[in-house]
């Protein structure tokens, strides 16, 4: 008996003019306009987040039709990578063009969870643009990569407000790709694809040519 094909869909695609027209597209820095680049972008089922030339992420709440804007302290870089997360709260992980990576802790109106906006900074391993980010599924996992070759792992304690981090490989070439389950993390570089053991730190190469 042949299966039954499930209906087709169609769809309409166009640009998000609710989105883009929330963002501007210059900003006034004393005397000089700024044009403003979009760099990164990430969405789940909760948001739609988009990193900035200038350092600026915007965070588009999916159920309020509702725009939030997030930055880091200090000077302004690019953002040149973002990961959302949902989990018992919502995470955004953020890395820019030197090298700095942060986690927000998003604010929930639901019971229970989160009600103020915190921000965890992984600090002083990347010295390069971040280039992969990736997020165990329980949020208290993060990992970077950067265009030197360089993966961090980040323990994250939510309740505490802890973050510690620590290099846990370092490659030859740029990192392009980063995904975690189950212990393992699936690293894709310019030169090789390898899966790194996280309990045995052990590496085993997918394939054999570069």
């Amino acid at each position: 008996m042949a299966s039954v094909a499930s209906p087709v869909i169609f769809k309409e695609f166009c640009p998000l003019y609710y989105l883009l027209n929330a963002i501007p597209t210059k900003i006034q820095r004393g005397f000089r306009s700024i044009v403003v680049y979009l760099t990164a972008l990430d969405t789940n089922g909760d948001y739609i987040a988009v990193g900035s030339s200038i350092g600026m992420l915007y965070l588009y709440c999916r159920h309020i039709n509702q725009m939030k804007k997030y930055n880091f302290e200090g000077r302004c870089e690019s953002i040149t990578f973002v990961k959302l997360l949902s989990c018992f709260d919502d995470l955004v992980a953020v890395g820019t063009a030197s090298g700095r990576v942060a986690v927000f802790q998003l604010v929930s109106s639901l019971p229970g969870r989160n009600k103020q906006l915190r921000r965890f900074d992984v600090s002083g391993i990347h010295k390069s643009s971040i280039t992969a980010l990736a997020w165990s599924p329980n949020g208290m996992k993060l990992f970077s990569g950067d265009d030197k070759g360089k993966i961090v792992y980040s323990a994250l304690d939510l309740d505490q407000g802890i973050c510690n981090s620590s290099l846990v490989l370092e490659e030859p070439s740029s990192i392009v790709q980063l995904d975690y389950n189950q212990k393992v993390l699936l690293v894709s570089t310019l030169q090789r694809t390898l899966l790194f053991y996280t309990e045995e730190k052990s590496v085993n190469q997918v394939g054999t040519q570069p």
